[in-house]
């Protein structure tokens, strides 16, 4: 049974329907992220929530990082709470200005905490932790706001980085079905 917090993710974000999720994957159900990430009720607590779990985990960590755009309030948040710095991972680097792919002042050598919303295949969270140790950051924990249990934490872990969840979906999504929830 989730707490407080998890009933609301779910009351405000669980969609049920015919989804195609980023990873290619379909599914009954979808967390939007959007509809939790912009509301300041959820917001404000999900970023203590990750903090509180970034202090936990990883209590060295220089500072926290959010990939574009799903992660950035998510990143903003959690830094207010925790009072660390955070950098922003794009997708791609720009065409124009500085061309960065890392948002934000970081040092070689900082132990950085990445944060993301809904992880299923965890693909998308392995190019970021790509992208931040190419640029000589140290990525050993990552953690999510809900993990769909359908193979991100094992993706991430050959890839030496420990994933942390707030909730899994089996958390949140009693409709969940064993095929797309194999763990629950």
């Amino acid at each position: 049974m989730p707490d407080d917090l998890g009933a609301s993710l779910r009351e405000h974000a669980l969609l049920e329907g015919d989804f195609v999720l980023r990873s290619g994957r379909r599914s009954s159900y979808y967390l939007d992220k959007y509809r939790f990430e912009t509301r300041p009720e959820l917001l404000g607590p999900i970023g203590e929530r990750l903090a509180a779990t970034v202090r936990e985990h990883e209590p060295e960590t220089a500072r926290l990082a959010g990939p574009a755009l799903g992660a950035v309030a998510l990143a903003a948040s959690a830094s207010l709470a925790s009072g660390l710095p955070f950098v922003i991972v794009r997708d791609s680097a720009k065409e124009y200005g500085t061309a960065n792919r890392i948002e934000g002042l970081f040092e070689e050598g900082e132990l950085v905490c990445l944060l993301e919303d809904v992880v299923t295949s965890g693909g998308a969270l392995a190019q970021s932790v790509a992208v931040l140790r190419e640029a000589g950051l140290v990525v050993r924990h990552a953690v999510c706001v809900v993990d769909r249990e359908e193979g991100g934490s094992d993706a991430l872990a050959r890839i030496g980085v420990r994933l942390r969840s707030l909730y899994r979906s089996s958390d949140l999504v009693p409709s969940a079905t064993t095929a797309e929830n194999p763990h629950g």
